[in-house]
């Protein structure tokens, strides 16, 4: 089934940063990062027109309210579609661990127990947007 649009632009949203990630419709990561929360807006207009992005997700949780305020405020021209964020931050630390395995001493302890040693907010981002492509093909 194709859906109606090429790229979609998932934001995790926080108060100090947020995890942005540019999803095509194949699943394929294009781009993912953390950014200030102060510049989520310019950096998502940015994104919108570098990847040619149609559909604009914004996760439900922390800061959500605020994320949207900035997005309105600068001008991002979609409109986001709030998406569940439940558990999505611990299967995006996951996703971290698995993309960037640990090494030395740290592969003897469990990862249950460790704590990447960077945000991974952009990783959280990227589930989010698989969750909605997921929701789109089985809805």
């Amino acid at each position: 089934m194709q859906l109606p649009f090429e790229n979609i632009l998932a934001i995790d949203p926080g108060s100090d940063k947020c995890g942005i990630a540019v999803v095509a419709q194949d699943g394929r990561v294009l781009h993912q990062a953390v950014v200030s929360a102060a510049e989520i807006g310019g950096v998502a207009r940015q994104l919108i027109v570098e990847y040619a992005v149609s559909k604009l997700l914004l996760g439900d949780r922390t800061a959500a309210r605020s994320v949207r305020d900035r997005l309105r405020e600068t001008r991002v021209p979609l409109e986001p579609v709030v998406v569940d964020e439940h558990r999505s931050s611990e299967e995006g630390r996951r996703r971290y661990f698995r993309d960037n395995p640990r090494k030395g001493w740290r592969r003897l302890l469990p990862v249950t127990l460790q704590t990447p040693p960077r945000a991974y907010d952009d990783y959280v981002a990227v589930v989010l947007a698989e969750r909605y492509l997921h929701s789109q093909r089985s809805g």
